[in-house]
């Protein structure tokens, strides 16, 4: 055997083994590679993605938060505002109520004071009837006037 026949031979035979391996072997390779590729920038990029989701999701999350505490401080504030209502108009219906009583009263005190008033001048009339009749009863005498004033005064 000739080393060059040789040679030529093994190069021939790289070059269909080069040539069918591009041809039949090389593609599909090439294709799972892309395949895998492409899988591996879709993952990526779906868990970019969701990154993405769970962020806005977060923010969201604590935008509602804050709005329900801001709901809450409102919801609060005229809860308060309305219990300051009902014991400011708690205070003037007790005022009116208490007034109106005072005013019931008052006037039951001066009904009674005028009842007495007028009571004490029923007495003092007829006591002064009653000393009139003894003064004209009796003589016309100092003393005996004097007498009958102290007996007058004591009887009041």
């Amino acid at each position: 055997m000739n080393l060059n026949a040789t040679l030529v031979a093994q190069i021939v035979v790289f070059f269909i083994l080069a040539w069918f391996t591009m041809k039949f072997v090389w593609p599909p390779i090439m294709k799972a590679l892309d395949e895998r590729a492409t899988k591996i920038a879709d993952g990526l990029a779906a868990a970019e993605r969701g990154k993405q989701s769970l962020d806005l999701a977060a923010k969201r999350s604590a935008e509602t938060v804050r709005e329900g505490k801001e709901k809450v401080a409102e919801v609060l504030a005229q809860a308060d505002k309305r219990a300051l209502q009902i014991i400011e108009a708690a205070k003037v219906q007790a005022k009116l109520e208490a007034d109106k009583i005072f005013a019931g009263e008052k006037a039951e005190i001066e009904q009674e004071a005028a009842r007495i008033k007028e009571s004490l001048r029923e007495r003092v009339a007829e006591l002064a009837v009653a000393g009139a009749e003894k003064i004209l009863r009796r003589e016309v005498d100092i003393k005996a006037h004097a007498e009958m004033l102290a007996s007058i005064k004591q009887d009041l």
